[in-house]
């Protein structure tokens, strides 16, 4: 099963207990086929520095973690589905691009509410733990 995590779920796994550091836990272990892109490595490593104060030495190291962990590709850009240039649409693409069963995400205003996109089911952490039989 291919699975996109959104940036969200990957720099909450990171820093805080809970359903998304399982999520981590679980593509690492390859319970899952884990896709990603450098727009979701880039936006990643943004966060962390900016908001968590991860030095640059650190975002590295599990940037690399997450190269050998996951796939990535470098998708193309598509007509938006979110207007306004929002980078949730960068994740879409990437889903489409990687052929992806799931995005996993925290977004309850861009994401969640659109449910299904080019038949990937956009689900939360927890309801996609579940359908994975590990929650």
């Amino acid at each position: 099963m291919r699975v996109v995590l959104d940036t969200n779920v990957i720099v909450s796994g990171l820093n805080f207990p809970g359903n998304e550091r399982l999520l981590l836990d679980l593509a690492r272990r390859g319970r899952f086929e884990w896709y990603l892109s450098p727009f979701i490595l880039d936006e990643v490593a943004g966060v962390l520095a900016r908001k968590f104060g991860w030095t640059e030495d650190r975002v590295e190291e599990v940037l690399e973690r997450f190269r050998q962990a996951a796939t990535a590709i470098d998708p193309p850009r598509r007509p938006e589905v979110i207007e306004g240039g929002h980078a949730d649409n960068r994740i879409l693409e990437c889903a489409v691009a990687a052929s992806a069963g799931y995005v996993v995400t925290g977004d309850r205003r861009h994401l969640l509410p659109i449910g299904e996109h080019r038949g990937v089911q956009i689900l939360s952490p927890p309801r996609f733990i579940s359908a994975l039989g590990d929650g």
